[in-house]
């Protein structure tokens, strides 16, 4: 008995000792971190970056503005109001933890370039590990993967553009007299087909019903408001996570499951028809290199988002935008009176679409004012620094610590005057008159509609062709885009709706007068 009241002493003891020295060495580690830190910030001459004030403890004030302005479908309203108090470049201390946002296109080059990496864990319930939430030689591998579905030569997309939007046309009100219709909601399913036709070989018709198809689309859209409102509060995101958050990414997993085990189950070997051009099929040469089930689930996901989504959202807007502004959208249409063929069998191909400067000019505004992924968030993988945005003057350099998030707002930064002028605010293709549409390259880092650095979004090239053949041929369809929506006085008061992507949370109402 005595020598069992020994150990038990003993292990006690030792347990205790255990514990001190682990939290010394924590604490030295610290010391160390923070004495580094300290270096950087006095070599570089680091200032700190004007600081977002809050009334209440943990900044819960910003914290219960930001939630109500998203209620009121104006968060990135209130994103402009909190830079035009602060300036390019601030420091936040949300729920205890700092964060620096920003909009300056210097900073943000320096974000996308150097050692910053993707906040992947609010991402993975509903994305899991693709190439959206990957980092590093994995992400590398996804990219390698995808790039041959987006390769400009590859007209079997075009073809398929073409088949499933001639279907979607065809399936669009014909009154004389024109029919109301909500263009948004079709859209997205629209584009959920042409994504799924080029990443699976056929359309999302082909896989299920339509209650199927919609019950998936529901529970998307629903997952991505869930990752939207929990991304606001930073490192605490797990805190919003209840059973209709997680019933939805079950019952998007168990739709894109279904498409898998199908595909697995057809599976057949590429090189088979020997001396035949093969389509590549991004899920085929996926289950090339693996057949585990949520791996192929993971990435078709991703690819899912990009493609369904972010088209989606740029045909809303572009339409609901040429429906507002009449001397635009018949200024488009007169473009289109100008294709070898014009009218409702007309069908453009991609030389003449590649042709239509004024069509790229109003793609490249309303990208502009509207992009489709509006606010973004990296993580420092290291302590660094940002080129600028300390300092009274704004002009120092700003210490970023390993491990903290730093956020950019290409919505805010598409309207600054200094890049846009006074008219930034205002839906005018003609500022794109002088430059043609090449990504990123035209207006510098201050236009990022499609990201940029390494992470310049692979599908760009495929959501312009797809938005542009959509658009023409509305416009040879229809006489006149009526606007129905409500009222709004610019393209600066338009409500939106902010989950992974930016819609419209008044849809895309319009009255689609037909050809006569």
């Amino acid at each position: 008995m005595d020598q069992w009241a020994y150990n038990s002493s003993h292990t006690v003891v030792h347990t205790h000792h255990c514990i001190h020295t682990t939290f010394c060495t924590l604490i030295i580690q610290r010391a160390a971190l923070t004495n580094k830190d300290d270096e950087i910030y006095h070599r570089q001459d680091c200032r700190a970056p004007t600081r977002l004030r809050s009334r209440w403890p943990l900044a819960l004030d910003l914290i219960t503005q930001a939630f109500k302005a998203d209620r009121a479908h104006e968060i990135l309203h209130f994103f402009l109001e909190l830079i035009q108090q602060t300036g390019k470049t601030f420091e936040q201390v949300l729920l205890g933890a700092r964060g620096i946002d920003t909009i300056d296109p210097l900073n943000i080059e320096a974000i996308l370039n150097s050692q910053f990496t993707v906040r992947a864990h609010n991402f993975q319930p509903l994305l899991g590990h693709g190439i959206f939430t990957q980092d590093g030689e994995q992400w590398r591998t996804s990219r390698d993967l995808l790039r041959p579905q987006f390769m400009q030569s590859r007209s079997e997309n075009f073809a398929s553009i073409q088949e499933i939007a001639e279907q979607f046309l065809n399936s669009l009100p014909n009154d004389p007299e024109g029919v109301l219709v909500d263009l948004q909601p079709q859209f997205f399913k629209l584009t959920l087909q042409t994504t799924m036709a080029v990443l699976v070989g056929r359309s999302s018709q082909a896989h299920d019903d339509k209650i199927a198809v919609d019950t998936f689309a529901d529970a998307f859209n629903e997952a991505q408001h869930y990752l939207a409102r929990r991304g606001r509060l930073g490192n605490f995101y797990w805190l919003l996570d209840n059973r209709k958050f997680r019933n939805s990414c079950e019952l998007v997993h168990s739709y894109v499951d279904g498409i898998v085990q199908k595909a697995l189950a057809e599976k057949t070997n590429l090189e088979a028809q020997s001396g035949e051009e093969q389509r590549y099929v991004f899920l085929q040469a996926l289950m090339c290199r693996t057949q585990d089930r949520k791996v192929l689930r993971d990435h078709l996901l991703n690819i899912l988002l990009a493609g369904r989504d972010t088209t989606a959202c740029l045909l809303s807007w572009t339409i609901r935008l040429l429906a507002q502004h009449k001397d635009i959208q018949e200024k488009l249409r007169d473009e289109c009176r100008s294709l070898p063929s014009f009218g409702a069998a007309a069908l453009p191909d991609k030389a003449e679409l590649k042709r239509m400067t004024y069509l790229d000019m109003v793609l490249r505004e309303v990208l502009r004012l509207y992009p489709p992924v509006p606010v973004n968030v990296r993580t420092a993988l290291q302590t660094t620094t940002l080129p600028r945005g300390g300092g009274a003057d704004g002009l120092s350099p700003v210490l970023i610590r390993r491990g903290e998030d730093v956020g950019y707002c290409v919505y805010a930064m598409h309207r600054a005057e200094e890049i846009y002028g006074t008219t930034a605010d205002q839906f005018q293709p003609e500022r794109w008159s002088d430059t043609p549409f090449e990504g990123s390259d035209a207006a510098g880092w201050g236009y990022l509609p499609f990201n940029g650095g390494p992470r310049t979004c692979l599908g760009r090239d495929f959501a312009l062709l797809e938005a542009s053949y959509i658009i023409v041929r509305l416009l040879q369809f229809y006489r006149d885009i009526v606007f129905c929506g409500s009222t709004v006085s610019s393209a600066s008061t338009q409500k939106h709706s902010l989950t992974l992507v930016l819609s419209s949370a008044d849809g895309c109402k319009v009255r689609l007068v037909p050809q006569q």
